[in-house]
């Protein structure tokens, strides 16, 4: 369960974040940002408690969910929505987050 921990981590840095932020931002992309962080949990969880035969495909929901993660915060950094140090420090927690997922996923096959 390591990787539900780190997700939980990363969900609390974001959510703490949005209140910096514009309210047209907060409920636009950063909106999605924040629902997206929240399946991956789910389904970070999901695949903890799954028989190890089911566990694939919520992982290959979690990686992917994880990429479009990391799209919306390059996207949302362009836009100057948050700033370098924040983007960078969010981006190296999701580069870890992946690892783990993409370890996880290795480790099934």
């Amino acid at each position: 369960m390591p990787l539900v921990h780190k997700v939980c981590e990363f969900y609390k840095k974001i959510y703490l974040l949005s209140f910096k932020l514009s309210k047209r931002d907060r409920f636009g992309i950063y909106l999605k940002i924040e629902n997206i962080c929240l399946e991956i949990i789910d389904l970070s969880l999901i695949a903890s408690f799954e028989s190890r035969d089911n566990k694939f495909s919520f992982l290959n929901s979690t990686r992917i969910k994880i990429e479009v993660l990391k799209r919306f915060f390059r996207i949302s950094h362009e836009l100057k929505i948050i700033n370098s140090k924040n983007y960078i420090a969010l981006e190296l927690d999701l580069q870890e987050i992946s690892k783990m997922t993409n370890g996880w996923i290795k480790y099934l096959k």
